[in-house]
Formats: structure tokens, C-alpha cells, sequence
């Protein structure tokens, strides 16, 4: 069995793969300031909750777009598990051609996404990921990462709202049901998710228009996946362990150069 680590801003996602098969996973809140021992204990309790044991594991993975969490998340690994983490990054073999023009600076959890993607429903593809950051990535049918578009997540905008207009309630983030509401918390729930599907819908849009492709496929994952989604015919697949799969993907990809290694 192998853990991943799917790190991202606001969450850190552990799954546990053996061989194809998702034996379990859970999450925790992305905290910069806990000390290796502190996400040793964590981790330890996971695996006593589900009834496995961490001598059990064989090698572990890492995607991070936190790079100041790294030092803490390598080291637990290492007294956890007792191996040195394989870290998404310039020399893992992801199998995909990166189209940017400094391919060093797509972030971790894009390409992790891409992979598994396009091994599951090949190409073209849009991929959404609705995180901190809502981030959209085109694949091609050859299955080249062909670049894509950042815009601040849902969290990230109502969070704005909330601290800048004095006199508006934070709200929750849950579908009114129309858009010509009669009080302020509907309005600003209106306001926050129908303003946000239609960012989502016209930059799918447009993203279609540049791959040439109408009836390419669009993948949604991430929190808020869902909510988007139901509110929305652009989306057509909601695949919420697609960044873990990804990771398992990789991992496989480069386990016999992890062997080769070992042996010597």
C-alpha cells in the first residue's frame, strides 16, 4: 500500500492506494505552523481509526502547492512511514507533455489533476478545480497540457465581501433559488454563486473555442465541485478523488526507478 498527499491551501488530503483500489482517505485543515510531530500524531490516529498500521505502508507521495508545510509533512513521513517521499516536481515522470512556457511553474496539483484525467476519460479536456483558487486546465486529445486560467475561488470572493462591504452579514454559501431576491442574504447568495457559474460557464466558453472542440469533456472536482455544477450544463463529470488518482498514477510511473534505487 502507498499514502498521497494532496496538499493544498486550505486542506490536506491522505489517501491510502492499494495498488488502483482507494482503501480509505481523510482530511485536515493545511496549518503551516504544526511541527512534524504534531502531523505525525494526526496521521498515527488516521490509521488507528480505520484499523490499519503504518508499518504497512511501502512508499508515500506528495503534491504540494504549500511549499512552507514541506519541511514538517517530508519528516513525519519519514518517522511515520520510514521511507523518503517521492515529491511531485522537476524528474517525476508524469507521462504528459507540459505546453507552458516554463513548465516549472504549473503548479503540482494541475498536472496531478491532468494525468489522472486524461487516463480516465482522455482527451480534449477542461479540468475545474474548485479549491482556494479556482483554476481551469485544457488538455489535448493527445493528451498535452496545453495551459489554462487562475481565478480566485468562491471562499476567496465571499470572503472579500464580508470583510469590505461593513454593512453586509457573512452568509452561507447555498443556492437561494432565484436571483431577483427580497432580502440581503438571498441577494449576496445569489450574487456570490449565480455571479460565480457564470464565470465558471464563459471561461469554459471560451477555453472550448481555443482547443477547437465543442463537445470536449469538462471534469469538475474540488469542495465546492458540486454546488457549481448542479447549476450549470458546462460541467459534465464531478470527480472528487481525481487529484488522488492522479497521485497514485504517478506514483506507478516512477516506481521501478524507486526500486532500481533502493537496491543499490
Amino acid at each position: 500500500m502507498i499514502a498521497v498527499f494532496d496538499v493544498g491551501n486550505t486542506n490536506i488530503v491522505l489517501g491510502i492506494y492499494k495498488e488502483e483500489e482507494l482503501i480509505d482517505y481523510f482530511r485536515v485543515g493545511t496549518d503551516k505552523e504544526k511541527t512534524s510531530d504534531e502531523y505525525s500524531m494526526i496521521i498515527h490516529q488516521f490509521f488507528q481509526y480505520i484499523k490499519l498500521d503504518v508499518d504497512d505502508i511501502e512508499d508515500v507521495i506528495i503534491s504540494s502547492v504549500v511549499p512552507n508545510i514541506m519541511y514538517s509533512l517530508e519528516h513525519a513521513s519519514r518517522k511515520l512511514f520510514k521511507v523518503e517521499p517521492l515529491i511531485i516536481g522537476p524528474g517525476v515522470k508524469t507521462g504528459m507533455n507540459i505546453k507552458y512556457d516554463n513548465p516549472k511553474q504549473v503548479g503540482a496539483d494541475r498536472i496531478v489533476n491532468a494525468v489522472a484525467a486524461y487516463e480516465k476519460y482522455r482527451g480534449p479536456l477542461v479540468i475545474v478545480d474548485f479549491g482556494t483558487a479556482t483554476t481551469f486546465c485544457a488538455i489535448s486529445e493527445k493528451g498535452e497540457y496545453l495551459g489554462g486560467t487562475i481565478a480566485p475561488g468562491i471562499k476567496i470572493s465571499s470572503e472579500a465581501l464580508f470583510e469590505k462591504a461593513a454593512k453586509l452579514p457573512r452568509v452561507e454559501l447555498e443556492k437561494p433559488g432565484k436571483v431577483i431576491c427580497k432580502d440581503t442574504v438571498s441577494s449576496m447568495q445569489a450574487g456570490i454563486i449565480y455571479g460565480y457559474v457564470g464565470l465558471v460557464d464563459h471561461i469554459i466558453e471560451k477555453m472550448k473555442k481555443e482547443i477547437n472542440c465543442k463537445n470536449c469533456k469538462v471534469i469538475a472536482t474540488g469542495g465546492l465541485s458540486n454546488l457549481i455544477a448542479s447549476e450549470t450544463d458546462s460541467i459534465d463529470i464531478v470527480d472528487k478523488f481525481i487529484s488522488l488518482e492522479g497521485l497514485n498514477i504517478i506514483y506507478r510511473r516512477n516506481r521501478d526507478e524507486r526500486q532500481k534505487k533502493e537496491i543499490k
